[in-house]
């Protein structure tokens, strides 16, 4: 391989690699990574049956009035009929100031009897701020306040934080404010259940102090008892027993309802708080790789496939493409089993744009190479075949020929022996060269197919293989191309070598076989039968400058050019003579 070529691999194969880290790294596709990764990790797992809901649906909306307008003693006589069969009671409601003095009271009364949680809200604020390198940059979570419930209450916030898409996929178990470190509701839930029920706590791993929720449950999923159901006695507290109780909206017009990724539906506040306790008594809270690790080893990968696929057949490289693309997928799928989430779309589409720029790179390699086989190819077979194998693709080199109407050409050098005697070896090849380009261009020029030289003598075909119009007079016309230039060449060679040199041509037609002649590993495109033994016999004969055709040429073409009657002359491997002619011009007129 030169050098450049080497160079030039290098270069392309860095720059891949370079692109594929800064494309991963800086999460250029966060949008499409995000519909996939929540398609791909948000599985369905089954629902903890110790979770359930009373919900403030429409039923009880209907039944106990707007939920504005309740007193808080509602609260209180749901606490008293639960009782102590839940584990926990947690209200998902904003119970903020005083309403009532009497419902106030017996909410308090009964909280702290029965230990309940209740939501805070953190308020925010929005502030500029300015980054390290002097960016300023708008915070939009900037704690400025806390609403906490009234007394008699444990609580944690309740707080959601979509994502910049609208949607919940992560919620801190932690904020401090002021120096006081609160926990989420769903966060402080759980540590209450497992205290109670002497379940060991695990710590939540966290990214960056948030976790990524692993929804079990999509909208609806969670058992849901209306409260006004409940506080009617229509339902037994015994259901409720053991287990963690979430009190909250469960209604549209309440406008505590979110995206989430697991679902195209939204999902009510209080069943995200659900979803996030279930995921920590699972233990189940994937954190996302390392970006800088991942983007390193997708940039890697990417620019090792690529080196591969450069230097692969495309029928080896493509599959190798798409199980690539397919391990990392599985691969993912087993980490996020591990609790390590890897992005999706990256990788496969670094793998994609590689095995893109190979594709693109075997084919102009391949356009390359045809051209330059194709201009190789000029040189030793018909213009005509080859545009044939390089822009149609019609032309299938096997063994076998046809029976074609053809015209074919002999031209040979008169006296080319003797006189190679006494030149130069040097010399001598100036001079074949030179009559070869003549012939050669000729037959071209009119649209012949060079058959072959045959020492100083050249064999052309007309309407083969391909079907070329008028080919008899075509071919009559390249003799007295060849013997005309012959003319134009003589003075040349006696000024510089003091010799002259001269062409005796033969043209025939008929049916002759055309095709690929020889073996498997070795073949020539050439004409064999009479016809061809009869044109080659006619150069044989033919005089220095003088053009020979048949009596069926003649015939052929008789009202388009000069010629003169030899008369019948013998031709060896013939048993009778053949009547033959001296071609001399064409008629004015009829010059291609």
């Amino acid at each position: 391989m030169k050098k450049t070529d080497i160079v030039k691999n290098i270069s392309e194969t860095l720059l891949i690699v370079v692109i594929a880290f800064a494309v991963c790294f800086f999460d250029i596709f966060s949008a499409l990574d995000t519909i996939l990764t929540d398609r791909a990790y948000q599985q369905p797992r089954a629902i903890n049956n110790k979770i359930k809901i009373i919900g403030i649906d429409d039923l009880s909306i209907r039944e106990l009035g707007p939920m504005g307008t309740w007193s808080r003693q509602v609260y209180a006589d749901l606490i008293d009929i639960l009782g102590d069969e839940p584990a926990e009671i947690v209200f998902d409601i904003m119970i903020f100031g005083s309403m009532d003095e009497e419902g106030d009271a017996a909410f308090i009364e009964a909280a702290e009897r029965r230990n309940v949680i209740a939501g805070a809200n953190i308020n925010f604020r929005t502030d500029y701020r300015y980054s390290e390198g002097g960016v300023v940059y708008i915070d939009n979570f900037n704690a400025d306040s806390v609403d906490k419930p009234i007394a008699g209450c444990d609580y944690g916030f309740v707080n959601s934080f979509p994502d910049i898409d609208g949607v919940v996929r992560s919620v801190p178990v932690t904020y401090s404010f002021e120096g006081e470190a609160m926990e989420s509701l769903a966060y402080r839930a759980y540590r209450r259940y497992c205290k109670d029920m002497g379940i060991g706590e695990r710590e939540p791993v966290t990214d960056m102090g948030k976790l990524n929720i692993e929804f079990a449950g999509k909208p609806g999923d969670y058992e849901e008892v209306p409260i006004a159901k409940v506080i009617s006695g229509e339902v037994d507290p015994a259901v409720f027993h053991d287990c963690i109780v979430f009190v909250g909206a469960y209604a549209s017009g309440l406008y505590d309802q979110y995206a989430v990724p697991n679902s195209g539906d939204i999902m009510f506040g209080t069943e995200i708080h659900a979803n996030v306790t279930q995921a920590l008594l699972d233990g189940v809270y994937p954190v996302k790789a390392d970006r800088m690790l991942v983007s390193l080893i997708c940039a890697l990968l990417t620019g090792l496939l690529f080196c591969l696929y450069r230097h692969t057949e495309l029928k080896i490289c493509i599959p190798a493409a798409v199980l690539a693309g397919a391990a990392y997928i599985i691969t993912a799928l087993l980490l996020h089993n591990k609790g390590i989430l890897l992005p999706l779309i990256y990788f496969p589409l670094a793998d994609l744009a590689a095995i893109v720029v190979s594709v693109v790179h075997h084919y102009v390699r391949a356009h390359q190479d045809r051209k330059q086989i194709a201009e190789a190819f000029r040189k030793y077979v018909a213009p005509q075949v080859v545009d044939e194998i390089t822009e149609k693709g019609g032309f299938t080199l096997k063994l076998g020929g046809e029976s074609r109407d053809v015209a074919v050409l002999f031209v040979d050098i008169r006296g080319f022996t003797p006189m190679s005697e006494s030149l130069e070896p040097e010399q001598v090849v100036d001079i074949l060269n030179t009559y070869l380009e003549l012939t050669t261009n000729s037959i071209f020029n009119n649209g012949g197919t060079l058959d072959k030289f045959i020492g100083d003598a050249t064999m052309a075909v007309f309407n083969a293989p391909f079907d070329l119009d008028d080919y008899i007079f075509r071919a009559c016309q390249t003799a007295l191309d060849i013997v005309a230039g012959g003319e134009a060449i003589e003075s040349k060679f006696m000024e510089k070598y003091g010799k002259s040199v001269g062409f005796g041509v033969g043209v025939n037609c008929g049916r002759a076989v055309v095709g690929n002649i020889g073996c498997s590993f070795r073949m020539d495109y050439t004409a064999i039968g009479d016809t061809v033994n009869t044109a080659a016999r006619l150069e044989a004969n033919a005089k220095r400058g003088q053009v020979l055709i048949s009596e069926y040429v003649y015939e052929q073409v008789k009202d388009r050019i000069i010629a003169e009657p030899v008369g019948p002359i013998p031709l060896k491997g013939k048993s009778k003579e053949v009547f033959v002619y001296s071609l001399t011009g064409v008629k004015t007129g009829d010059v291609m």
